[in-house]
Formats: structure tokens, sequence, C-alpha cells
């Protein structure tokens, strides 16, 4: 086997997070990813994988030598396109959820942008997830679940849903100590729709609150105003709420309560042979994103009520 086609299987393991998938994405056999992963450990002298019954993790050695794989491919697809770094051309179509992509994703763009001039970039900011191939995507970053199996998905980070209020709301309304307390306060919901209104919480403190919320709204930063206005309680995500929780605009509320936090995640199509154009703005959309701290941790001295 090609030592370049070792590389890519190991890329393709680390993304996929097993053996079988990479072989069915690379078309290989489950012996042949098997042979090529132990001959690059035995040639790196060290175990780049670390596999057990129920899951397969890189290690420091995989990661490291994984992402400079990456690099070392996408070279070689740039040789072989006749393209370089200097001289790649063509339109890259990128979506993000509205408030994550304004804040962070835009900036990152710029960025790339400066490194690649010739290139053009359409972000298309929706916090619906448009399908890839049906709305000519290039590459998404999701937050939440994912449902399609298909793709390439680099997890880049997590978030949480919290709740929030003003200090003046909380001093004049109290301060809820549990979901059930909600129900007797002013929320404000973020959405219309006709189910009945409730926030989900836990595990491990699992519980529902059903809610009699004064405004109903299906954008956030109106939510936001309306919270810091001492308007009611909102429910958001917490990278939308960073400043206010660090100026003490807004106080976080129930964080025991809290449910799990929710993976940022960088996704593209599950192709064989990416486009050089997608493959560099992947690995550099990863690379910023897993840098930001409002996706590692809410790393903050944030006030709590």
């Amino acid at each position: 086997m090609d030592r370049l086609d070792e590389l890519a299987i190991l890329v393709a393991i680390i993304d996929h997070g097993s053996l079988a998938v990479a072989g069915r994405r690379l078309r290989r056999s489950p012996p042949a990813v098997t042979r090529a992963l132990a001959n690059l450990e035995g040639r790196a002298g060290t175990r780049l994988v670390e596999r057990t019954t129920r899951r397969l993790s890189p290690t420091a050695a995989g990661r490291a030598l994984a992402e400079r794989a990456r690099a070392l491919l996408t070279e070689y697809d740039s040789a072989l396109t006749g393209s370089s770094n200097t001289d790649l051309r063509g339109v890259l179509r990128v979506t993000a959820p509205m408030v994550f992509g304004r804040l962070h994703v835009a900036p990152l763009i710029g960025n790339f942008l400066e490194r690649f001039p010739e290139l053009q970039v359409e972000l298309v900011l929706d916090d619906q997830n448009l399908p890839l191939i049906e709305a000519g995507l290039d590459v998404a970053v999701r937050i939440g679940p994912l449902s399609d199996s298909s793709l390439l998905v680099r997890r880049v980070g997590e978030v949480r849903r919290i709740v929030v209020a003003s200090p003046e709301y909380l001093q004049h309304r109290g301060v809820p100590q549990r979901p059930a307390d909600l129900s007797s306060h002013d929320t404000l919901f973020g959405t219309s729709r006709s189910a009945p209104p409730e926030w989900h919480f836990g595990p491990p403190r699992r519980a529902r609150a059903r809610l009699s919320p004064r405004l109903l709204v299906n954008d956030v930063e109106a939510q936001l105003v309306a919270a810091r206005a001492g308007r009611g309680i909102a429910r958001v995500l917490s990278y939308q709420v960073v400043a206010d929780l660090a100026s003490g605009t807004l106080v976080r509320l129930l964080r025991p309560f809290e449910p799990p936090p929710l993976p940022v995640q960088l996704v593209t199509h599950g192709r064989t042979h990416m486009p050089v154009r997608v493959r560099l703005f992947f690995d550099f959309a990863a690379q910023a994103l897993s840098e930001l701290p409002v996706v590692r941790r809410l790393a903050i001295g944030a006030r709590q009520g």
C-alpha cells in the first residue's frame, strides 16, 4: 500500500472514530485498514490509536501525526490539480447558525480570505440545519446531535443551554431555586410553536418546567434585549451571553439542573477526494473554532443566582 494511502487511512480513522467506517469511506477492506494502521504504528514506534471493544480514540502521537498528514495530503492534492495556496480559485459555500456564525464564523472567514485572496466564500446564516448537497453547501457548523451519518465530522467544542435573568429582575421577583419555580416567573420563550411551552433540564437532575411566557419570539437577540431590560427569564446557548455574564448584565440560574452540553461540530460531505479549497477551509476552521474559549468552557467570572 502507498505510504500516502496509509496516512489517508489514519486521518479517516481519527475523523470517523472507527476503523470500519474509515474503510468504507476509502473503499478499503477491514484487514487492509488494520494492516495500514499497524504499519504506521510500527514505523512511528508508538501507538497512534487506542482501541477498546467500545471505542476508538487517538493518542497524542496519533493526533499530531494526523495533523501533519492532513497538511501533506493537501499539498499532494494541490500538486495533482495544479493548484497552490497562492492561486486557489472558486467559490466555497459555508453555513452556520445565525448568532454563532455572525460572532465567530464570519471573522475566521475573513482571516481565511486574507490567506487565499483568489477564493470567494458565501456564508449562509440560518438556524435550520440546511442539507449540504441539496442546498449546494460545502461546509457547515452544527450545534447539537447529528442525524446524517454520511458526513465527515470534526468536533470542535461544546456549548450549554443555560437560564439567565437580569439582576434587577431577580431583585424584584426573587431567584428560582429549582425548575418548578419557573412557573411563577415571567419567562421569555424562544419560539411561537403551538406545543405547550416548557423547558427540560438534566440529567443528572432531570426535571421539566411548564411555563407561562410573557413573550414568545423566535429571535434570540430579541429575547436577550428583553432579558437585559428585566422583562423576564430567558434560556439561551452559553456562547450567546458570555459578555453579559462577564459584565454582570445577566446572571446564570439553575446551574445544577442544566442538561448535558451540546457538541459544536464542523461537517462536510463524507467523500473520499475532497476539493483542495474545501479541505483547506475545513482544517483552518476546525483549528480556529477549537481555540475559541466559548466552545471549550464557560470560562468567565459569571455571577450566579
